[in-house]
């Protein structure tokens, strides 16, 4: 190899960092899932879903096999999201940041 393209290739392998990155690390202290946002979206947001599920078995006229039909879907949806999103996680963590993300891989900076 060229002294050329040694120091060229040094210089990328310095900076590669920097402009992939962009000087963000991992969010430091509490990560996961008890963060503002999950409180908000389970607490909040989903009133009219957990309204609805009940209505399925309390409400007139009840038909529990349609209502855990319902409730089987709703379960299959949230699970492929959540499952969907934690592959993309990882992926993102990896191409972006450089490893997993902290509960799975080594954590802190």
């Amino acid at each position: 190899m060229s002294p050329t393209l040694t120091s060229i290739a040094a210089t990328l392998a310095f900076l590669s960092p920097e402009l992939l990155y962009h000087g963000y690390d991992g969010t430091e202290g509490l990560t996961g899932f008890p963060n503002i946002g999950t409180w908000l979206i389970f607490a909040v947001i989903l009133v009219p879903v957990y309204i609805m599920v009940i209505a399925w078995f309390v409400g007139e006229p009840r038909d529990t096999k349609s209502g855990l039909l319902g409730v089987s879907y709703l379960v299959g949806l949230t699970t492929s999201m959540w499952v969907g999103m934690f592959f993309l996680t990882m992926i993102i963590g990896i191409v972006f940041y450089g490893g997993m993300p902290e509960p799975i891989g080594a954590t802190g900076p």
